[in-house]
C-alpha cells in the first residue's frame, strides 16, 4: 500500500513562495514508470492539475502555471517538492501530491491534502 503525506505551512503571504512536501512511503519513487503530480483545488472550482515529476526526474508543468512553478525530489528522502512563486490569494487552495502509473498517467493513490491559504 503506498502513502502519500503532503507537508508544509498552512499559510503564505502574497508574492512569497508556496512550498510544500509529499513523502511517499510504501514505494521508491524512482520506480518505473509512475509520475508524481502535484494537483490543487480552489473553493467552488474544480481540480486542477500543477504539474509532475517522473520516476526518472523529468518534469511537466501546466502551462498556465509553469512561470511559477518548480518541481523537485529528493530520492534519498523519498519525497518530491512543489515550489510555487509570486502567489496571490487565487492560488488559495487545497494542494494535493498523486501518483500516476503508465502511459495514460492513471491517478491511483492520493495524499490527504493540505490547505493552503494566501493573504493578501
Amino acid at each position: 500500500q503506498v502513502q502519500l503525506q503532503e507537508s508544509g505551512p498552512g499559510l503564505v503571504k502574497s508574492s512569497q513562495t508556496l512550498s510544500l512536501t509529499c513523502t511517499v512511503g510504501g514505494g521508491s519513487i524512482t520506480t518505473n514508470y509512475y509520475y508524481w503530480n502535484w494537483i490543487r483545488q480552489s473553493p467552488g472550482k474544480g481540480l486542477e492539475w500543477i504539474g509532475y515529476i517522473t520516476y526518472s526526474g523529468s518534469t511537466h508543468y501546466s502551462p498556465s502555471l509553469r512561470s511559477r512553478t518548480s518541481i523537485s525530489r529528493d530520492t534519498s528522502k523519498n519525497q518530491f517538492t512543489l515550489q510555487l512563486g509570486s502567489v496571490t490569494p487565487e492560488d488559495t487552495a487545497a494542494y494535493y501530491c498523486v501518483r500516476a502509473v503508465g502511459e495514460l498517467r492513471e491517478y491511483d493513490y492520493w495524499g490527504q491534502g493540505t490547505q493552503v491559504t494566501v493573504s493578501s
